[in-house]
């Protein structure tokens, strides 16, 4: 029977209605706080964990994993292509031709970065022909200057499917009157939507005509490659070049998006910390209930020492208590950080197509809506440190409620 005192006991002391109101109110409000530390922390990790998902799958599914480039030019691709394809790590090539430039269409003025791309290779390497929102990427024939604008771009620009748009690039031609910059009338025949920011600023064509623009002749800009695992895009680079030679050169994803990529895993660390502290808060409150628990009951710790109750006991009451109080909050806060996990996504798209706004706007943010991606191991990890400090908090007052002498209380009862 002593061996369960301190289960039954801890547990009765946490149904127990008590004379002390105060007691009850911050046992309350610790239990509270527990709960939204948990539920708010299950949450954002969730949100941050969405991003990190959308940076991979969408603006690393458009951009290239790394990029193969000679100083001479690139015009036998297709062998090299093959070549690089036998590497363990290699799982899709595709040639491209990169020209920066502006798009003029009366009036309106938008700069962009025109990939010409073979349309029938670019599957290998890009998820760009799964958003295509309107048109194909075979629409993109060589001769026909025919070219697919982001979504956004196309706002922008105000044009569809259909209309003519100007491509200036940055480079001079001479002629009799004088040096103009080089422009190409291109016909929109496509609009893809990845809502993210590359929906504003990056433009498809066919390789061959940005081949006659750039003047390269039969020479591409380089390969696009696609890695089995991305993380490894650095060593990979440098192991393709320094294999081809001092005549080629690598750029991998880390150049281009590696700084919002280190940034979102900060932010990620950063507010879990932040967190933990607001969870730590709320467990620690859990340190003045009980010690304000244990001065309220010295007299039924006394007649429990009387009869036999070892200081062990006594101590696991309190600790019980305490536990008790905190696994109810923290499952509470689990059950909740869980449910707006998973809905939070429909939530704010229900608000925002409600109140008519716009919470992330892809032309300023890498993404257009809020991203949500549970992960189980966040959940656990998230309730084993609200546990862990629940118990720490419950052995000081525990320890304290021990140490409680039966004849010093008993004399004044």
């Amino acid at each position: 029977m002593l061996d369960r005192l301190p289960l039954l006991i801890g547990l009765r002391y946490v149904r127990a209605k008590r004379r002390n109101h105060f007691i009850s109110f911050i046992s309350l409000t610790s239990m509270l706080g527990l709960m939204l530390g948990v539920a708010v922390l299950i949450l954002v990790l969730s949100v941050m964990n969405g991003f990190d998902h959308e940076l991979r799958t969408r603006i690393l599914g458009m951009v290239p994993h790394t990029k193969i480039e000679s100083r001479s030019g690139l015009v036998e691709w297709e062998a090299l292509a093959e070549q690089l394809m036998q590497r363990e790590r290699v799982i899709g090539a595709a040639p491209y031709v990169e020209q920066q430039g502006m798009f003029s269409v009366s009036g309106r003025n938008e700069g962009a970065m025109v990939n010409g791309i073979h349309p029938e290779w670019e599957d290998r390497v890009s998820i760009i022909g799964r958003h295509m929102r309107q048109g194909s990427l075979d629409d993109l024939q060589p001769g026909e200057w025919n070219i697919v604008l982001g979504s956004l771009l196309a706002r922008h620009l105000g044009v569809g499917v259909g209309d003519r748009v100007t491509l200036l690039v940055p480079e001079a031609s001479i002629t009799p009157a004088g040096v103009f910059p080089r422009l190409k009338r291109f016909t929109v025949s496509g609009i893809f939507s990845v809502g993210a920011d590359l929906d504003a600023n990056l433009a498809y064509a066919n390789i061959e005509d940005m081949q006659t623009l750039a003047r390269l002749g039969d020479a591409v800009g380089g390969l696009r490659l696609e890695l089995n695992d991305l993380f490894a895009a650095g060593a990979e680079t440098r192991a393709i070049v320094n294999e081809l030679g001092s005549d080629y050169r690598g750029i991998d994803w880390t150049f281009s998006h590696g700084n919002l990529f280190q940034a979102i895993q900060m932010e990620k660390r950063m507010i879990a910390l932040l967190l933990t502290v607001i969870i730590a808060v709320a467990a620690f409150n859990i340190v003045s209930t009980l010690v304000m628990v244990v001065t309220d009951k010295h007299a039924d710790i006394a007649i429990l020492r009387t009869i036999g109750a070892t200081p062990r006991s006594i101590m696991g009451i309190f600790v019980v208590q305490g536990l008790a109080i905190g696994v109810i909050g923290i499952a509470i806060g689990v059950g909740l950080g869980i449910l707006l996990a998973l809905t939070v996504s429909d939530l704010i798209g229900w608000v925002e197509s409600t109140l008519g706004i716009q919470f992330l706007d892809a032309g300023v943010y890498f993404i257009s809506d809020l991203p949500s991606r549970l992960h189980w191991d966040d959940v656990r990890d998230i309730v084993g440190a609200a546990f862990g400090l629940t118990f720490l908090s419950t052995l000081y007052p525990a320890w304290r409620a021990s140490r409680v002498q039966p004849a010093e209380v008993l004399r004044y009862e």
